[in-house]
């Protein structure tokens, strides 16, 4: 079986790698093709990639390319990771929103929408050149912000491409940690948006165990999220929200943070990366040992300045595994062996939550076959969670419309539309100033 990963120079196509090594049997990955632009990136990764494959027997094999037709032709899962601006667009985001007070965050407010303006367009040509050069193949959404891109793809791939995200899944492990539960022997809860979604149950054999939890102040402040939000916010909730919900629940603390950090998350990456790929291109030292040291600390500063805003001290070490190639895993071998299991995934809403459309790209659990994903029926939400919800589909709506037509004046109405953006005047000076310095804006007129 074929994979082909996009954004094959990636950081983390390592992680996949080193799932994939762990599987056996028939209908497993034998052939992997890296696809990238950057041709030194993918030198690098290729490098870590067989000293990971030098201490396994029968590892799948490894080839490279920057022509992604010839990296699609024959693919039977293709795994899209791709970043459109590359960490310097992430950091210039960042920057032209926290300058205008509000949130820059790759997925989140005005820093998700100009990332997302960026990205739908190319991946709108990916999923068409998948449609005409592997229309067997299943796409496997990794790029941000997920749900967006997913629901772009969709549009053209139908039910055959799939967003996944790891950040449900470190959610649902760590309260099943905390209340004695293992992860695989509870069903978990979930609904809303990738990264805009609550945790509202964890059943095991019938019974939910999230009330035992809730009523609990000593086990809330025992895992991340608890310290994140507090106590009494989530007791409040009634529910245990997705990480990235604390950019809403406290944006003006955020914000402040990220303001007078001393570089932000995006520009932190740009230069640990650097460092990295310059390092792994060097044939004197282990490409694999360089990877490993940068991923750690990568892990450990992940959401720093939200953690420090919320005094909830370091991350755990069990949370510092990552998660999305488990994930990602998983899903392939459900489909291409049958294998049912159940997962919580970006699919088309098709009646989920009655709020959307069916063509609604939600986050939700999902039973996985030989078929797809097919979205489990979930409750409604509570009133404060489907206006958020509403309305942060609204924009990306309003994004997917901006992007098809070339209107400048549906992307400020986009940013406009956003719940943590204030004002029709920094909507439109937020596209002046992202026009400017994002080159793959220029189709904004």
């Amino acid at each position: 079986m074929r994979l082909t990963i996009l954004g094959g120079g990636g950081f983390r196509v390592p992680l996949v790698y080193g799932a994939l090594l762990t599987d056996r049997g028939a209908g497993r990955v034998t052939e992997v093709v890296l696809h990238d632009p950057d041709g030194s990136r993918l030198y690098a990764v290729a490098r870590v990639l067989a000293e990971q494959a030098s201490a396994a027997a029968d590892a799948p094999r490894v080839t490279t390319t920057t022509d992604l037709d010839e990296a699609l032709r024959g693919a039977d899962f293709v795994f899209s990771a791709i970043r459109v601006g590359g960490l310097q667009g992430r950091a210039d985001d960042e920057r032209v929103a926290l300058a205008e007070g509000v949130l820059g965050q790759e997925t989140v407010g005005a820093g998700g929408i100009a990332y997302g303006l960026r990205t739908v367009p190319v991946a709108v040509d990916i999923a068409r050149r998948v449609a005409r050069l592997a229309p067997e193949a299943w796409v496997i959404n990794f790029t941000n912000p997920a749900g967006l891109v997913t629901e772009a793809m969709s549009r053209h791939l139908g039910d055959r491409v799939i967003g996944i995200c790891d950040s449900p899944v470190g959610l649902g492990r760590r309260v099943a940690r905390v209340l004695g539960v293992r992860p695989e022997d509870a069903w978990i809860d979930y609904v809303g948006l990738n990264h805009l979604g609550w945790l509202r149950g964890l059943r095991v054999e019938g019974r939910d165990e999230l009330p035992r939890l809730l009523a609990d102040p000593g086990l809330l402040g025992s895992f991340e999220e608890g310290r994140l939000f507090g106590a009494d916010w989530l007791q409040s909730l009634g529910a245990v929200p997705n990480e990235y919900l604390h950019y809403y629940y406290f944006n003006r603390e955020a914000v402040r943070a990220y303001q007078e950090a001393e570089k932000t998350r995006g520009a932190f990456l740009r230069e640990q990366q650097a460092r990295f790929y310059d390092e792994a291109r060097r044939t004197d030292v282990s490409a694999l040992g360089a990877w490993e040291r940068t991923r750690a600390e990568r892990e450990a500063t992940y959401m720093a300045e939200n953690r420090e805003t919320a005094g909830a001290g370091e991350r755990e070490a069990e949370d510092l595994s990552g998660g999305y190639e488990k994930v990602a895993l998983a899903l392939m071998r459900a489909i291409a062996r049958d294998e049912r299991t159940t997962l919580i995934l970006n699919v088309r809403n098709r009646g989920t939550l009655s709020v959307l459309d069916d063509d609604a790209v939600v986050e939700v659990p999902c039973l996985v076959d030989a078929n797809g994903a097919h979205p489990v029926a979930a409750a409604p939400l509570p009133g404060h969670a489907t206006g958020l919800v509403c309305a942060v589909k609204a924009v990306e709506r309003e994004v997917l419309a901006a992007a098809g037509s070339g209107s400048r004046a549906t992307a400020v109405k986009a940013f406009a539309l956003h719940p943590l953006v204030d004002s029709v005047h920094v909507a439109r000076r937020l596209v002046e100033g992202y026009t400017a310095v994002h080159p793959g804006l220029g189709y904004l007129t």
